[in-house]
């Protein structure tokens, strides 16, 4: 079973700017000033924060947005379960080469206590887990301040936020820049995601119907995909096509592949990360009685998304861009 499909059933070239992995100068002013709290909110909750030091990322996702913020030096270790890609891939990887890998599993208490960490950040449901005995409310009596991704907090309990999935990765910048006190930095990466977009959609197809798309994250009996609610149905909205399943108020999510046949998508996405290759993944659906025969089996239509390039981050918009560029050359 794929990390994604397992969180789904528990409830699953980067801008010059942003390689910049060091550099943000994180302005606490003294000894007073660290101990300062500013608000910012966690989801739809309001929580103080004082400027974290030794912060624990969970996934390449999280990492990766405290990278290009600058905050290598504020981040003690990460925790990658097999789904990842090598970090060595990462546009950030001499940051990763700074800091501990602090695990291969899935993000635990101990881990994070044994780390000494003040500071937690991963998605609901994806890294916080209440059947795992790892939330934000358990780390808050245990005085290590937490963040959750915003693309996540659309089933938070309590305190839910529905955001769509490229302004809740700006807004997760601007949220962390403050946190750390460094603003400035986060809206000049906000700012070189937004101007790489705007020029994806200046150069989407007009007119016509959007190309149906289907996202191919794993499953056999019946097939995981994504909802509107994760960053592919940005990507493939963003760059002119249409998700076939944007109706559906979901993050990563099963379907039947009845709704796969009858939607006839023209471009299949196949979701690539560490522990289900999309070469296996292409195979499959070459084979099946639900997709052979599908127009984009037939024509060969498909994309490799990279993991990273999926889940909530910066390297959100890379996807974007590599995915703007196929679909434009697509003859249909």
């Amino acid at each position: 079973m794929s990390h994604i499909r397992s969180l789904a059933l528990g409830s699953a070239l980067a801008a010059t700017l942003l390689m910049s992995g060091c550099g943000a100068e994180v302005d606490s002013g003294g000894d007073a000033g660290a101990a300062e709290k500013v608000t910012v909110k966690r989801c739809g909750e309001p929580v103080s924060y004082r400027v974290p030091k030794r912060a624990v990322a969970y996934e390449g996702g999280s990492a990766d947005k405290l990278f290009s913020l600058g905050l290598t030096d504020h981040v003690a270790g990460y925790v990658m379960p097999p789904a990842n890609p090598p970090v060595s891939e990462s546009p950030w990887a001499s940051e990763y080469a700074k800091v501990k890998m602090l695990s291969d599993d899935l993000l635990n208490k101990e881990l994070v206590v044994e780390a000494k960490s003040d500071f937690v950040v991963a998605g609901w449901n994806s890294g916080f887990s209440d059947q795992r005995g790892i939330t934000p409310k358990i780390l808050d009596k245990l005085g290590i301040q937490s963040f959750m991704h915003t693309e996540s907090c659309f089933n938070y309990p309590g305190h839910p936020q529905k955001v769509t999935p490229f302004n809740a990765l700006y807004s997760d910048l601007e949220r962390l820049g403050k946190i750390f006190r460094v603003e400035k930095k986060a809206a000049e990466v906000v700012g070189g995601l937004k101007k790489r977009v705007a020029a994806v959609e200046k150069k989407a197809p007009k007119g016509g119907d959007p190309v149906p798309v289907f996202l191919y994250d794993s499953g056999t009996d019946q097939p995981f995909t994504a909802g509107s609610q994760v960053p592919p149905n940005d990507i493939i909205k963003t760059a002119g096509g249409r998700n076939i399943f944007d109706g559906l108020d979901e993050r990563w999510t099963q379907v039947n592949w009845e709704a796969v046949t009858k939607a006839e998508p023209e471009v299949i996405i196949i979701f690539d990360y560490g522990d289900q290759p999309a070469k296996k993944k292409i195979e499959f659906l070459r084979k099946s009685p639900h997709t052979k025969e599908l127009p984009a089996v037939r024509k060969n239509n498909f994309f490799v998304l990279d993991y990273n390039e999926g889940i909530s981050g910066p390297r959100d918009i890379d996807g974007l861009e590599k995915f703007a560029t196929y679909l434009r050359g697509l003859k249909r």
